[in-house]
């Protein structure tokens, strides 16, 4: 009878608790999944394989002379088979004596077919076994395995990716933070798979219906099996090819394992660092969906990164950010695998690339603007990860957008959306239920501002830094101080200073017609410097005075007085100066041909609520009231003594 997914949990805790046993003492309790999860698939696999392993043994002896990829081409074409194994052992072979296990068992490892050999190398397997072997475990935790009916007519394939995803849950919650480095929440991907789906529901029915998913940064691979689920949730008959990419050893083999024991491809999740070499650099996707790393580092990847980014259009090419955080070449990889046809992604990422002020970060955002690729951001609650609870954002990119939605970005506040977790799990401690995601995607379709929605143009985002000046009011005084900062001056002698003295009171705009005036009447020169170092000399600040100007007629600054403000792309410069700056100062100038222009989404500033200040009088009461108890604590005091 056939394991259904509600019990599927038990069915995990059978294979966790029972394995704990053999275990406990010889491993750090942090480190129980490494050993349980790999052993976990390869009694999956074996099952998989025992009604006709006999038969494939006796067939691929018959091709030995073929090259190992023929043969695999072989054994799909007649058993259909995606893998096999052509060793004469099994796990209750092996554990049917205790003589060599651990060679039996690295014997028994070897015969796999080899596009699934690959597995064991990234668990490290033989490490594994060397270690149990040394502790005189091995023996106890191969029989262990060897009874667990794991087989498809036991365990439907679903039912085991529900085991599987309970004892990988149970390893990670060992691991606590470390886990963040390669699972991600399934209530996060839940989320991000509801609103990814939300917009195509009437294009996913039929019988020929075909969808591709693909994850640069695969991990477990929990995001793919999650979108896949839900597809087929959406259509029973629709046909779903899923396609993932990871660098990690521990995570790749997880993930290759997981889609394996669900009946997946061997090749689904190819092992490679994404960023360097794009696995799949031929094909585009329906859907895409990635957690790369937080604020990872990629001096590694930079200088295969920076040759990429030469070719114009390529993945890389719109901007590159700082070596510290990689996490936008993700989100540029992810938008340049969408199918042209019309393809949608969600990513995951921190605050920063929201805002990061840099070059490169503006330049990738403007991009994405222009191109109209950013469809939505949605805020999630924070401690919602397990390795940070930090604040993080999904990213929905759509190269094809429906008509009402095009030229718009819709921003979603769901950050007070959460439950709180009956059990922590390194930083995550809360989770988003199926009400909490509903309201999201409900938020979403309504394409409406709400309390928790903003619908905005890419115009809103993208603005102009101005600097805003207040013009100088100068008026011309003679001065002892004045003179004597002119007499360290080659041009500037004793028979200067009555003309000095006779500029004061001068109009201070005036200086530079009348000083040279003047010289000249006396026979002496005033060239420019002497002119221009008169007027900075004699310059007193008086506000009855006309605005200052200099010898060319420019705008003379007044000291300590000057601003940038920021005006979006979407409103016009002298209302919003006329709005914004003059009431405040009438007198500010700007100059727009000096502004800078930049872009950001300052998503808290958006939603931002004033809170109301309490009303002074009741501030007052509470003041009298404390006043008047703190009297009467001195006068219990003063009785005492």
């Amino acid at each position: 009878m056939a394991i259904e997914s509600g019990r599927a949990s038990a069915a995990a805790r059978i294979v966790w608790d029972t394995a704990d046993k053999f275990l406990r003492n010889v491993v750090e309790p942090q480190e129980y999944g490494d050993y349980i999860l790999p052993f976990t698939v390869l009694r999956r696999l074996e099952c998989l394989l025992e009604d006709t392993k006999p038969e494939v043994i006796k067939y691929v002896e018959a091709f030995s002379n073929l090259p190992p990829h023929l043969i695999d081409i072989a054994v799909r074409d007649k058993f259909k088979l995606s893998f096999y194994n052509v060793s004469p052992l099994d796990l209750p072979t092996i554990a049917s004596v205790d003589d060599n296990v651990d060679k039996s068992l690295l014997s028994y490892v070897a015969g796999f077919s080899q596009n699934v050999a690959d597995i064991w190398t990234a668990f490290d397997f033989p490490k594994l076994v060397a270690k149990l072997a040394a502790a005189n475990r091995l023996h106890a935790v191969v029989k262990h395995f060897s009874t667990l009916p794991l087989g498809s007519t036991n365990v439907e394939d679903s039912a085991m990716g529900d085991i599987f995803e309970d004892v990988m849950y149970r390893a990670f919650d060992k691991k606590g933070k470390a886990a963040g480095a390669f699972y991600t929440p399934r209530d996060a991907i839940k989320l991000m798979v509801d609103v990814l789906f939300s917009a195509d529901e009437d294009s996913l029915a039929g019988e020929n219906t075909l969808r591709s998913i693909y994850d640069p940064t695969a991990g477990s691979g929990g995001m793919l099996l999650v979108a896949q689920d839900a597809l087929k949730e959406l259509n029973p008959d629709i046909k779903v090819t899923v396609y993932g990419q990871e660098l990690m050893d521990a995570a790749y083999a997880l993930g290759k394992a997981d889609l394996l024991i669900q009946g997946g491809r061997p090749d689904a999740i190819r092992q490679g660092d994404t960023l360097i070499t794009d696995l799949y650099d031929d094909q585009t996707f329906d859907y895409v969906l990635s957690n790369p790393p937080f604020g990872g580092d990629w001096e590694v990847e930079e200088k295969s990164v920076r040759e990429q980014a030469k070719t114009p259009g390529s993945r890389f090419s719109h901007g590159l950010p700082s070596k510290s955080d990689g996490q936008m070449l993700f989100l540029c990889h992810c938008a340049s695998k969408l199918s042209p046809t019309g393809g949608r992604a969600a990513v995951v990422s921190n605050a920063s690339p929201l805002f990061n002020s840099d070059s490169g970060p503006n330049s990738i955002r403007q991009w994405l603007f222009d191109q109209d690729l950013i469809d939505a951001i949605i805020a999630l609650p924070t401690q919602m990860f397990y390795g940070t609870g930090i604040a993080t954002y999904v990213w929905i990119l759509d190269n094809n957008k429906p008509a009402e939605r095009r030229g718009k970005i819709q921003l979603i506040d769901a950050s007070g959306l959460w439950e709180p977790m009956r059990k922590p799990l390194g930083d995550k401690r809360r989770e988003m239920s199926a009400a909490n995601r509903a309201v999201v995607v409900e938020t979403y379709e309504a394409f409406t501002d709400s309390d928790v929605s903003r619908v905005l143009t890419p115009q809103d985002f993208m603005f102009r830094d101005v600097p805003v000046f207040k013009q100088a009011r100068l008026a011309a005084r003679y001065s002892e101080e004045a003179v004597d900062a002119l007499r360290g001056r080659r041009d500037f002698g004793d028979a200067l200073v009555q003309i000095v003295k006779g500029l004061d009171g001068t109009p201070w705009n005036l200086i530079p017609k009348r000083l040279p005036v003047a010289a000249k009447a006396a026979g002496l020169k005033a060239p420019v410097g002497l002119v221009d170092a008169v007027m900075q000399a004699m310059a007193v600040p008086d506000e009855t005075a006309p605005p200052a100007v200099d010898r060319k007629g420019n705008p003379v600054l007044a000291d300590g007085w000057k601003i940038t403000e920021r005006v979006p792309m979407s409103e016009d410069l002298d209302e919003h100066m006329a709005r914004e700056v003059l009431p405040f100062a009438p007198e500010a100038r700007w100059d727009e041909s000096k502004a800078k222009h930049g872009n950001e989404i300052p998503f808290t500033r958006i939603f931002y609520v004033p809170e109301e200040p309490r009303p002074l009088a009741e501030i007052d009461a509470d003041v009298q009231r404390i006043m008047g108890e703190l009297a009467v604590m001195f006068q219990g005091v003063k009785t005492d003594d």
